[in-house]
């Protein structure tokens, strides 16, 4: 019997977080969250907890994180933002997004613990919970019920105030770190690694992506200051061999506890393979404390259903339509390596849109290189630079006869695809919301 559905009330739940103010306005503190977490009998520690912090490949080492303890046989809660479509898709309970009849349950049993708080917030005059702090608060209540065995959290913003952070994570996992949200986390990459490594916890395991000196001292510090142990891509454990393949890549990897041979990876690009090396370190180091060999069976089950919508996804070809969400120039940098290793066009056309506050400059000269012309267009976000702005902007680094533009997402994407030709390419890129607006347009 299918479950039935409760869209409205659903819908409800998102317009009474929406209603707590924009996500990209967060408020740096924990002690709201832990207020109502505590009210609720802290279900955050129901669970073992893997956390995530860094600037870049987040969602996509949480997922494939994920699809490994779940292969395990553990029962999982993935946590991870934005989403796409829908809110369900931030609370994932054992590979699947949590049902709306439970989003809308778990929301009425969390929602007058969270009003309590707003009012005790009210009196010494700080602002009610936001969006992302009382979404984390949902979250960990619904894993609880769920219940779950074990949780993969991604942080929202930074990692030491962010409001995840109330959770004790078993292992921390830090993914490279870069500039971004630089107005709320610090200018400097030693500030914003400083935040991130808040995640640590007393005698937690670290498991940390390759560095920059000055994030790299951050991290040290802060395991040094909680006495956690730290392992290290290209120290402890690394990728041995990359190899393109049809749908994806065949990787070896030299874990924490052993050698994994000539494993499938169906996602494209060499950062995912890092982030997939990365992932297997935390799985080894929260199983058996970086002691315990993993059956290769499940290491070959968890990496073939991982998934990472909107992260180098292919939805059409002739021509081959990419969406990326690389929205800073690290991001763009990853991508830009990622198309011209695993794919080769005659014709690339990138469809891009950007959001205000990002490293517009930044972003274009990294996918400068590879990108034979730029069509501009703007999401429907009101956060979305306008496109005339945003095409002077890129036609200033690439030049006016390589920038077209078009009013909107479904049109750049039509121009693009015939400018693009049967055997070229067009990567839609920018913003969460570009590509989010993209990928319902096609059905994806």
């Amino acid at each position: 019997m299918t479950e039935p559905q409760h869209s409205e009330e659903a819908a409800a739940v998102m317009q009474a977080l929406l209603a707590r103010g924009r996500e990209s306005r967060p408020q740096p503190r924990l002690h709201a969250t832990r207020r109502v977490t505590d009210l609720l009998g802290d279900p955050q520690n129901m669970f073992g907890v893997i956390h995530l912090a860094g600037t870049n490949g987040k969602t996509s080492t949480a997922r494939i994180i994920e699809s490994l303890l779940r292969a395990l046989g553990l029962r999982t809660g993935l946590m991870t933002s934005p989403h796409l479509h829908a809110l369900n898709e931030r609370i994932v309970i054992d590979g699947q997004p949590i049902t709306d009849r439970m989003l809308v349950e778990n929301w009425a049993d969390v929602e007058p613990f969270i009003l309590m708080v707003d009012a005790e917030l009210a009196t010494t005059s700080e602002p009610p919970l936001t969006f992302f702090e009382a979404l984390t608060v949902l979250t960990f209540a619904a894993f609880a019920d769920a219940p779950v065995d074990v949780a993969v959290i991604e942080a929202g913003m930074g990692g030491e105030w962010d409001s995840t952070n109330v959770a004790d994570a078993d292992v921390a996992v830090l993914t490279p770190i870069a500039l971004d949200h630089m107005e709320f986390l610090g200018d400097t990459i030693s500030a914003i690694a400083r935040t991130k490594a808040g995640i640590i916890k007393p005698a937690s395991r670290v498991v940390s992506a390759s560095q920059s000196p000055d994030a790299w001292s951050e991290i040290v510090t802060a395991c040094e200051r909680q006495e956690a142990t730290l392992r290290v891509f290209g120290k402890d454990f690394s990728l041995t061999s990359i190899e393109t393949g049809v749908g994806g890549q065949l990787i070896s990897v030299d874990g924490v506890a052993g050698h994994y041979a000539n494993l499938a990876l169906p996602l494209s690009g060499d950062h995912q393979a890092e982030n997939a090396a990365l992932a297997l370190a935390a799985v080894e180091s929260f199983v058996g404390n970086g002691e315990q060999f993993l059956p290769r069976d499940v290491v070959e089950e968890g990496l073939a259903l991982a998934t990472s919508p909107g992260r180098l996804q292919v939805i059409s070809a002739n021509p081959t339509v990419i969406l990326d969400a690389a929205h800073n120039p690290h991001g763009a940098e990853a991508l830009t390596r990622a198309l011209m290793t695993s794919f080769a066009f005659d014709r690339l056309v990138c469809v891009i849109g950007i959001l205000q506050e990002k490293d517009v400059a930044g972003i274009v000269e990294a996918l400068d290189p590879v990108v034979d012309t730029f069509v501009v267009t703007q999401s429907q976000s009101d956060r979305a630079i306008g496109v005339d702005d945003l095409a002077d902007t890129i036609a200033a680094i690439a030049g006016p006869d390589r920038v077209d533009s078009r009013a909107t997402s479904e049109e750049a994407l039509a121009f693009a695809e015939d400018l693009a030709g049967a055997e070229g390419g067009v990567i839609v890129t920018g913003s969460v919301t570009l590509i989010a607006e993209v990928a319902e347009q096609r059905g994806r």
